[in-house]
């Protein structure tokens, strides 16, 4: 055999392409370019804006965009469908499983205050690639759910008006293609405008306009929760089976939606079963969605460190006794099984004979919806503004105005919103904007893990790897322990998506305790429980911040069991779209920010700085005159 370098390829190891020795550096190469990471506090990152917004800014801006119009709907769904009374446990869960990304989220705002919320907290932590990839999921989850919010709000409005516009809009302008909306929304288009114009002019008067929205909700709610303690009923709670039936068929009222055929289950507080508590739980998880845009605030903010963290914890725990009460209200005020389950609120009070609330209710609504879409936007802009600053995405949107606003950065994301409103039917979308909005989720109780193992700055060393080692570790993080989390976070991955996996498919054979299936959960969870007992072995990092989140590793370890069960559950045709957007962003980023990436303008700098150095000190050494 002939096994001359020209036969064999340039490194002389097989003659398969004939430049294989220059293959793997480049493969090299570009890992090490796609997973920069970004210093927590880079040279030039300033952007100028505006320190105008108080922990109470925060606070309201949170609310305003968690407590949005689903307390008005939401309630009524799932009290009616799938956990009866029990709903305001189904709250409980939620509210305590939102907590888990909440408290994440916090630490990251106490330890790198700074705009971008999860996109920057993965680009300090995992690197550019991942950045761009969560980047790029919120942007999809933030125009999808302005533009769903803003045809609620119009919505709620055009009921009022005994829904005008859109009869004459659909009489003459219909537009019956697939996939598009009946009629052109320009009401919908106008407001997401109009609001991008309110935001562009400054954020200190958006959160002044969405304090006094939330204000009107809060109170609106308040009016809710003791009208409900006041005129309900207690033995809505207690309904036996022969009350559902009686109330169902003898009753004769108008607005009830019932049939013989429906299933109200077996009455009680848990009509449904413990079973129906926990899918209610998650459903009402995505009415806890909403608080990380306090997280995008950083650079805004007084005193960041402490006013992102609070921020985060107190609006959800508003929102929660917020949610908490009107399920109880409702509950109380109506038999859950004759709830509508569009309208809940102005159905139950009619029931009670106390028609005029219902006004009371369509402000409120009007004023959550209001303070969600603002809610929604604010972040929207300011993630777009982050990548832009970065290089990830086009630079002329990174431009702020002389008031300190990222103006082109606001107005574009509202546009491209605002588009998607006035032609698209959304309700096939909505999905899209969760998983968008839980992917970031389960990266930030990733990033959070990570951060907390990393190695000290001063230990280099490098250390064999040992099944002691994992057992019994140093005292310090090192570069072993921090690679034996890494590892350990890749398997409790692979564990959680086949054990949500296997709760989904295989559930009958679950509750039938079929032996396959209860036996294989059990391996799966005792391996994940070994998994997050490794990680608790290895040290932690001494670098401290003003808030941490506490119980590391099983906090985030349950909040990417929860991220990730709730994305398995969602349909095959949402991934084929979701698929489709992840790889026009991938294009978008290898074409144009993987060359204009500010990082690596930054480390070729660093590198050109640091041959500098080392060839000046070689040339001093090489002309030392002789002793």
């Amino acid at each position: 055999m002939d096994n001359s370098p020209s036969v064999r390829g340039s490194c002389g190891s097989c003659g398969a392409c004939g430049s294989c020795g220059s293959c793997w550096p480049k493969v090299q190469a570009l890992v090490r370019t796609v997973s920069r990471r970004k210093p927590i506090d880079p040279v030039g990152s300033n952007s100028g804006f505006s320190r105008c917004l108080s922990t109470l800014d925060v606070i309201g801006l949170g609310v305003g965009s968690t407590l949005g119009g689903g307390v008005y709907v939401l309630s009524g769904e799932v009290a009616r469908e799938a956990a009866g009374p029990s709903i305001v446990l189904s709250f409980l869960v939620a509210a305590v499983a939102a907590v888990f990304s909440g408290l994440c989220y916090a630490e990251f705002g106490a330890r790198v205050p700074k705009m971008g919320s999860a996109y920057l907290y993965a680009y300090v932590t995992v690197g550019e690639l991942w950045a761009f990839v969560t980047g790029w999921n919120l942007l999809l989850s933030y125009v999808i759910g302005t533009s769903s919010v803003a045809k609620a709000l119009t919505g709620a409005f055009d009921d009022l008006i005994d829904n005008v516009i859109g009869q004459t809009l659909e009489r003459h302008m219909p537009m019956k293609s697939p996939g598009l909306a009946p009629y052109p929304d320009f009401f919908s288009a106008a407001l997401v405008m109009l609001l991008a114009g309110v935001l562009a002019y400054g954020v200190k008067e958006s959160a002044i306009l969405n304090t006094i929205f939330t204000g009107l909700n809060v109170a609106v709610l308040l009016f809710i929760i003791i009208s409900g303690f006041a005129k309900g009923d207690l033995r809505n709670w207690s309904l036996s089976k022969a009350d559902l039936n009686y109330t169902a068929h003898a009753r004769n009222l108008s607005f009830a939606q019932n049939s013989s055929d429906l299933h109200f289950g077996s009455g009680g507080f848990f009509p449904f079963g413990f079973e129906g508590t926990l899918s209610g739980a998650a459903t009402c998880f995505y009415a806890f969605v909403g608080f990380d845009c306090i997280a995008t605030t950083g650079e805004e903010v007084h005193n960041p460190k402490k006013a992102v963290p609070q921020g985060i914890v107190v609006s959800l725990l508003l929102c929660f006794v917020a949610y908490f009460g009107v399920s109880a209200s409702l509950t109380l005020l109506m038999p859950y099984h004759l709830l509508d389950t569009h309208s809940p609120l102005p159905v139950a009070f009619e029931y009670v004979g106390w028609d005029p609330a219902k006004y009371a209710v369509a402000v409120g609504s009007f004023c959550a919806l209001s303070t969600s879409l603002l809610g929604t936007m604010l972040p929207m802009a300011r993630v777009l503004f982050a990548m832009a600053r970065d290089g990830l995405l086009f630079k002329p949107l990174s431009f702020t105005s002389s008031r300190q606003s990222p103006v082109l950065s606001t107005l574009c994301s509202g546009a491209v919103a605002a588009f998607m409103v006035l032609l698209f039917d959304l309700k096939a979308l909505v999905d899209l904007s969760s998983i968008g909005t839980i992917f970031a989720y389960t990266l930030v109780a990733i990033c959070i893990l990570i951060l907390r193992y990393k190695e000290e700055n001063m230990i280099v060393r490098r250390e064999d790897f040992s099944v002691m080692g994992l057992l019994i570790p140093p005292y310090r993080a090192t570069p072993r322990t921090s690679k034996n989390v890494r590892v350990l976070i890749i398997c409790i991955l692979v564990l959680v998506l086949l054990l949500s996996l296997l709760l989904s498919e295989a559930l009958v054979s679950l509750q039938t305790r079929e032996v396959w299936s209860v036996l294989l959960v059990s391996v799966l969870v005792l391996v994940l429980v070994l998994a997050v007992v490794l990680i608790w072995r290895q040290p932690q990092n001494s670098t401290k911040a003003s808030f941490m989140v506490p119980w590391v590793p099983l906090i985030p370890a349950l909040s990417l069991f929860i991220n990730i069960y709730l994305m398995v559950q969602l349909g095959a045709e949402t991934w084929i779209i979701y698929s489709v957007w992840m790889l026009l962003g991938l294009v978008i980023y290898f074409s144009y920010g993987l060359r204009h990436s500010a990082q690596r303008g930054q480390t070729r700098s660093a590198q050109e700085n640091f041959a500098h150095i080392i060839r000046n000190s070689v040339h001093a050494r090489n002309h030392i005159p002789a002793a």
